[in-house]
């Protein structure tokens, strides 16, 4: 899994290798922000990346500009593994980590 474009592209994520997350794919990330890039929904914007599992679909914002992402994930390993993608990337300083069940934070 990496970051597909922006600052951070071509960076590898870290991931599971158990089979117990199902992060958002590649291709699909690519889409998803080429279609807001398009509406120039991505630049300068705060994004929320529920259920975040590796951090991937946030950290492609960060990449692409976003100024602010929170990250939110039910398990405490999995935000340990978002804040340590969010780290190599360098992504740190512009991003918070909660540990909360989604659907009641």
């Amino acid at each position: 899994m990496r970051v597909v474009a922006g600052t951070a592209g071509g960076r590898r994520l870290s991931a599971p290798s158990s089979g117990a997350m199902r992060p958002t794919s590649d291709l699909m990330r690519e889409a998803v922000f080429n279609a807001l890039h398009s509406r120039s929904a991505v630049a300068d914007a705060v994004v929320l990346d529920l259920f975040s599992g590796t951090g991937a679909l946030g950290i492609e914002a960060l990449s692409r500009g976003a100024a602010w992402a929170t990250f939110v994930d039910c398990s405490a390993e999995w935000a340990r593994l978002v804040e340590a993608n969010l780290l190599a990337c360098g992504f740190a300083d512009r991003a918070e980590v909660v540990v909360a069940d989604g659907p009641n934070w």
